[in-house]
């Protein structure tokens, strides 16, 4: 479903449209919204995946070198462990096909 005007998509018109399209309550829609969003958080430091949309995922990034852009100093970057999202093949194809 696309919408006519550039703004991003809100999560009350996120929530209004699943409601819409699935004969349910806002009040339900923005239940599932929020039950999908905690399970995410707690299941993305096993891999977390929205098929067709694509996965979360746990990676450990390496300590390295950087500058500070007001200085211009050199200083470390500790190691850390970040959380990215991999976006799903079908979903890259849907909004940018491959020509």
């Amino acid at each position: 479903m696309a919408t006519a005007s550039k703004k991003a998509l809100t999560k009350s018109a996120l929530t209004a449209m699943v409601a819409e399209r699935v004969a349910i309550t806002k009040k339900q829609a923005a239940e599932i919204l929020d039950l999908l969003a905690d399970t995410a958080y707690k299941e993305a430091k096993r891999g977390f995946t929205i098929p067709g949309i694509g996965k979360l995922v746990v990676v450990k990034r390496k300590a390295r070198m950087g500058r500070n852009p007001a200085t211009g100093e050199q200083i470390k970057i500790p190691a850390k462990t970040v959380v990215k999202f991999r976006v799903a093949k079908a979903c890259k194809d849907a909004i940018a096909p491959a020509k």
